[in-house]
């Protein structure tokens, strides 16, 4: 009887969760090294994708839907290309999982480990069923640049201060080199039915429509990542001028568009990182490649962040408690501010844009959560909901992480992280022309107050045919620069 268990081929379920890819995926390539055979196997998870936040919100709505649904493609079109499948299930993960590794009887499932709470509940489940029959769950990180342990503290010591993590790291922690892409598997002797890729219809999205408006598109998989990648840096030589554009809003090169290949594991932050580095090499660095490598520092910082601090990052006191006051919870105004007819034309243009395309720039993300938390006094975690809900790049110690920082109960906790929209409007989208995109109805505005149409005369509203009211909503409320604006002209 032992001779035959030895004769047994050692079966190993790699589980894909946030890790979309076959490069740098260290679960997929321990596999190999110790299975005789490996059953790659991604889930949709139902729950997730069908649920709701506690505001209300579609936990996953269209774009990032649709995103998944493209990566899962890509993943199983790759699989296929080095004598593999990749298999797919819709449900609850860990129940898929495990009668996956129930039918096999396999040795282990192999993946990586995540820790927020609803990844962390879904990984401790499926742990539990699987010692139920004797098998066991491995976890390995492949997320971030840094592994735990070669970082120069323990998780319960990370700074809360950026600028001093990432002194104690960029300097003198060696980044570890990507895991090259496997070339082949080894041949399946069990039959699994390998499922079918959904749609959106399967979790009760309308197809989306095509866009009216001047935008790109972010279409899903590692393979688009990839090509992503080096047209960012070696095509385009985009990122020799990173620093000075990363803050537009229009074009697709003003930023590096990285970041939903990130957050769906498409992209590796160490292949990212690495090729950087080539690139550097042969064309020289300069402050925007560095900066570069600077946003995925604080990509990192904000997931040790999160290790640290746990389900504080998803609490209304932030990390430190805070006592902060709000008014009582107005759906008008948030529903404005969601619909973008705010009667303030950077919001507007943002929100809409993120409506249409699941996407916003970093730029606009800072505003509309300022804007959100200090001039409309809503509490920061419905706009995070939002977020949560409508972002094709979400990650949930990014997004909450970002809006706990202005909302001043994150890390560097300053009470009042504001941002004056009409200087920030005006510095970052001088011409107007991104909020012309977005707001046609502004278009004939003289570019000195299309931020502010509430500031046209009479004549020029004539000379336009415009009517602030009618054809685009007024102000919904008084902000602290109008009102000191409107103090000093009555002083």
């Amino acid at each position: 009887m032992e001779q035959e268990d030895t004769l047994q081929p050692k079966k190993v379920i790699v589980w894909f969760r946030h890790d979309m890819r076959l490069h740098d995926n260290e679960p997929l390539i321990e596999a190999i090294k110790r299975g005789d055979e490996v059953y790659p196997i991604y889930v949709f998870n139902s729950k997730r994708l069908l649920g709701k936040t506690k505001h209300g919100f579609r936990k996953t709505a269209a774009f990032r839907t649709q995103f998944k649904i493209e990566a899962a493609a890509d993943l199983r079109k790759q699989f296929e290309n080095i004598g593999c499948d990749l298999i797919i299930r819709i449900g609850d993960p860990a129940e898929e999982v495990f009668k996956l590794a129930k039918q096999l009887n396999s040795s282990w499932v192999f993946c990586n480990m995540e820790r927020t709470q609803e990844e962390v509940d879904v990984q401790e489940e499926l742990e539990k069923k699987l010692w139920s029959i004797g098998q066991e769950l491995h976890f390995f990180r492949g997320k971030l640049l840094y592994h735990t342990q070669d970082l120069p503290f323990p998780v319960a010591h990370v700074p809360d201060m950026f600028t001093q993590f990432r002194k104690e790291l960029e300097k003198y922690i060696q980044i570890r080199e990507p895991f090259a892409a496997p070339t082949e598997l080894p041949k399946w002797t069990s039959e699994v039915e390998t499922g079918e890729l959904p749609s959106l219809a399967d979790f009760d999205h309308y197809e989306i429509p095509p866009c009216d408006f001047n935008t790109f598109t972010i279409k899903g998989g590692e393979t688009e990542g990839l090509v992503r990648l080096n047209g960012y840096l070696f095509e385009t030589h985009a990122a020799k001028t990173y620093f000075d554009t990363r803050n537009g809003s229009l074009d697709e090169l003003d930023s590096t568009k990285f970041s939903a290949y990130l957050s769906q594991g498409c992209l590796s932050p160490k292949q990212i990182y690495y090729t950087l580095k080539e690139y550097e090499k042969q064309h020289g660095d300069n402050k925007s490649t560095y900066w570069i490598f600077f946003e995925l520092l604080w990509r990192d910082f904000f997931h040790f962040i999160a290790k640290k601090y746990e389900n504080k990052i998803f609490h209304s006191e932030g990390l430190f408690d805070s006592e902060i006051e709000y008014l009582e919870q107005d759906d008008r105004l948030i529903n404005a501010w969601i619909e973008g007819t705010t009667g303030f034309p950077f919001v507007d243009a943002h929100m809409r844009e993120l409506a249409a395309t699941g996407f916003m720039s970093n730029r606009g993300r800072q505003n509309v959560a300022s804007f959100f938390i200090h001039d409309l006094k809503q509490p920061w975690i419905v706009g995070a909901e939002y977020m949560e809900s409508l972002l094709i790049d979400y990650n949930p110690s990014s997004n909450y992480g970002n809006w706990q920082y202005i909302a001043g109960v994150g890390t560097d906790p300053r009470p009042d992280r504001y941002f004056h929209l009409a200087k920030q409007a005006k510095r970052y989208d001088p011409s107007g022309e991104y909020v012309k995109n977005w707001l046609p109805e502004l278009s004939a505005l003289p570019i000195e107050k299309v931020h502010e149409p509430w500031k046209l005369t009479n004549q020029e509203s004539e000379e336009v045919d415009f009517i602030l009211g009618r054809d685009y909503p007024q102000p919904i409320i008084q902000t602290r620069w109008m009102k000191r604006a409107r103090s000093s002209s009555q002083g």
